[in-house]
């Protein structure tokens, strides 16, 4: 007796969203453009104005994890950025694993129309970002609505949000790094 119970652990923000009901994952293969970012890193904040328009393609593998290949400049090289999302405990939630302690980050595919956009979100230690990304290089005005209501869901604000260029796309990379 005397001893207290311990208090559940307390819940990251990316535990209170909702993934996409029914999403099926070949929907989400292929050709992806980053559009925009909302985040409250400060590297972001301090260095928008030098965003790189990015590419993503999508591969489904095993049915169950997903391959991500991101291209973008840095520096005037086009680089390649390979990714693996592996499959957590419920469906339309990913995470990728970092190297050492705290650098696992958790996905969820928030909202998809896999034709037109698809809303993910991040989160790393208790850091959160959400990103929106479009079939093509620009989505439509209710897309963006429905992006910034998923932001400020989340606690970030409109000055959080970033939006990417729409030309100067890598189709192919000069170097690449892969991200275990």
């Amino acid at each position: 007796q005397g001893r207290g119970r311990r208090p559940p652990p307390a819940q990251g923000p990316l535990e209170k969203v909702v993934a996409q009901e029914e999403l099926r994952l070949p929907e989400l293969a292929g050709r992806w453009f980053l559009v925009g970012m909302a985040s409250r890193c400060s590297y972001l904040a301090e260095h928008s104005h030098r965003l790189e328009a990015t590419v993503v393609t999508v591969t489904v593998l095993d049915g169950q994890s997903l391959a991500i290949s991101t291209f973008r400049r840095l520096d005037g090289t086009c680089w390649e950025i390979r990714q693996r999302y592996l499959p957590a405990r419920a469906h339309g939630r990913f995470f990728l694993k970092g190297r050492g302690y705290g650098s696992r980050v958790d996905v969820v595919v928030g909202e998809t129309d896999p034709s037109s956009f698809a809303i993910l979100y991040y989160q790393k230690g208790r850091s959160i970002s959400v990103k929106l990304y479009g079939r093509t290089s620009r989505v439509s005005d209710a897309v963006v609505d429905k992006f910034e209501q998923h932001v400020r869901a989340v606690g970030l604000s409109e000055d959080m949000t970033y939006y990417f260029p729409t030309y100067g796309f890598c189709d192919s990379a000069d170097e690449f790094h892969i991200l275990d």
